[in-house]
């Protein structure tokens, strides 16, 4: 098949690692074939405010493929009748620790112009983003007084963009209501952090939290993004957690291709094994392909952590599966 044959508005394309860069290089060469389709945007598996400016989070920004996209687009849109739009989709968290709201709120509080001495109740930017903050529950400030206080404050600057009526500056509106929207989501992530619980049910927790940041915030470009978007992502993420909530907002508006691996050098990663998914996908493979015929097999166990190999759940989420020998 081909990847112009669907018809989902927001098309996600998984990665089973990062680590491998052959999956943003050929997603690359899919957004460049879909942009003469109907799509107008891609969003990626980075912090959104970050993308506002065309950065990346989460050390992304030394993939080169990314580097090559952002320059294309850059050069597609100097001509471009309807220019393209990149987004980030992603919270601005790392895996152990998570930034103070204080710039997110301070940037609203200055577009709107009001008098809100919000660096009074954050306090120093460090002792929310230092991982103690996240690991230790006695740690975090997220339960806070003063954390209370700046999500109320937070709400409220919500509600005051959401009341403006803004007509002739609206990019710079809709900035403000993104960093108003981070802030916001970084107030609730810190306060789940600072529930008690076992190691497993925090990291739980917080990865449940983040879905649903990742969920909004695609929800959001989908609704406010004229045409259609590649979604660009873990297949973790687009599989199951934020894909599965957006799932099941847009039906068969979302549609998922999980990212599938035969061998790769970069991961020290050998031939999978013949009855594995990969094994059955790899056999009439050259470079790699896109198919609705997803194999019979089982998950290979030859990879360590930083390859994610298909499993049956997985597979049953995925309306495809590109393979990539």
């Amino acid at each position: 098949m081909d990847i112009t044959d669907f018809t989902a508005e927001l098309l996600a394309f998984g990665e089973p690692t990062h680590f491998e860069p052959a999956f943003a290089r050929i997603r690359n060469e899919l957004f460049a074939q879909l942009a003469a389709h109907g799509f107008r945007s891609i969003a990626l598996e980075t912090d959104r405010v970050a993308a506002l400016d065309g950065g990346f989070s989460h050390g992304l920004g030394e993939v080169e493929a990314n580097q090559q996209l952002l320059a294309w687009l850059h050069e597609y849109n100097e001509t471009a009748d309807e220019p393209l739009a990149f987004h980030g989709f992603d919270a601005p968290t790392e895996m152990f620790s998570a930034p103070s709201p204080r710039r997110y709120l301070e940037h609203v509080r200055d577009y709107l112009g009001l008098d809100a001495d919000i660096a009074a109740l954050t306090g120093d930017d460090e002792r929310w983003s230092r991982s103690e903050a996240i690991l230790d529950p006695a740690a975090s400030p997220g339960a806070s007084p003063d954390a209370r206080e700046l999500r109320v404050i937070a709400d409220d600057l919500l509600m005051a963009l959401d009341a403006r009526v803004e007509t002739t500056a609206r990019a710079e509106w809709d900035r403000a209501r993104i960093h108003a929207t981070a802030g916001l989501d970084l107030l609730r992530y810190h306060a789940a952090s600072a529930r008690p619980g076992d190691r497993d049910t925090r990291i739980a927790r917080l990865a449940g939290a983040r879905a649903v940041i990742m969920a909004r915030n695609l929800l959001d470009i989908h609704g406010s993004q004229p045409g259609r978007t590649l979604v660009f992502a873990h297949n973790a993420h687009l599989g199951s957690g934020a894909g599965a909530i957006v799932a099941s907002r847009l039906g068969d508006r979302y549609a998922f291709v999980a990212g599938s691996l035969g061998h790769s050098e970069a991961l020290g990663l050998g031939e999978p094994a013949a009855d594995t998914y990969e094994g059955q996908l790899q056999r009439d493979t050259e470079t790699w392909k896109l198919t609705t015929e997803i194999p019979a097999g089982h998950t290979r166990d030859d990879t360590d952590r930083r390859y994610a190999p298909l499993t049956r759940e997985l597979l049953a989420a995925a309306d495809a599966v590109l393979h990539i020998a």
